[in-house]
């Protein structure tokens, strides 16, 4: 796959990560008696983190590439890492976003 297409996987993952959990979290939520907006915005909140590190494929990997690219002074391959970072980052972000918007602004 094509530099681009990562970077769009990337971002798109992590997004439906966050949504994705978020949503069956409500349906629990909603189970259990809880409020589920309340419940969404909360998850999706938590969600970021672990989002962004299973997009990348656990850290380990991203780290080994960096560590190798900036010992020898390869920055092009740090270069793409950190963008995928980004990516998922931004991926993330705009699923909690989302989710808030969804719940109605309930979060933060």
């Amino acid at each position: 796959m094509s530099f681009w297409a990562n970077l769009t996987v990337y971002f798109f993952v992590a997004m439906g990560s966050v949504i994705g959990g978020a949503m069956v979290g409500g349906i629990a939520a909603v189970l259990v008696s809880l409020p589920p907006a309340t419940m969404m915005v909360r998850l999706a909140e938590q969600l970021k983190l672990w989002a962004l590190v299973s997009t990348l494929g656990g850290t380990m990997d991203t780290l080994h590439v960096i560590e190798t690219g900036v010992l020898g002074r390869a920055w092009l391959p740090v270069g793409k890492q950190l963008m995928y970072i980004i990516a998922a980052f931004f991926g993330c972000q705009t699923g909690f976003i989302l989710v808030t918007w969804l719940a109605g602004g309930e979060g933060k």
